[in-house]
């Protein structure tokens, strides 16, 4: 079992930068695929990356040259660097686990953290 907990977000202009954490808890982090996703109002819950346990990452195409997904086994988290910001990139923050890196379902999910990004 994982618990989830992201950290990061908040208000951001145009063109700024934020960086979400998200920290598991849990023995068996090293071997989970993370990921964030995103939601908007109004839209479908969205993958924007994934990182594989080991190290293989995914990126939607509206994040790719701007978001870097990275992990820290030793501490027990995952990153998302969001650079270059723009407002269509609002939305609630999820990080998600997958207990294997072929699934394409997530078997554990944190509560959100909402990035906001004004014009």
């Amino acid at each position: 079992q994982a618990q989830l907990v992201e950290s990061g977000g908040g208000l951001m202009q145009a063109g700024g930068s934020l960086r979400l954490t998200c920290m598991a808890n849990g023995p068996t982090f090293s071997r989970l695929m993370m990921a964030w996703f995103r939601q908007a109002p109004g839209n479908q819950r969205e993958l924007v990356a994934s990182i594989t346990s080991v190290g293989s990452t995914y990126y939607v195409d509206s994040a790719k040259g701007r978001f870097t997904i990275s992990r820290d086994n030793a501490k027990n988290t995952v990153n998302l660097q969001m650079n270059s910001l723009k407002p269509e990139d609002t939305a609630l923050y999820y990080c998600a686990a997958a207990r294997s890196d072929v699934q394409t379902e997530y078997d554990y999910w944190g509560q959100g953290t909402q990035v906001t990004v004004s014009s």
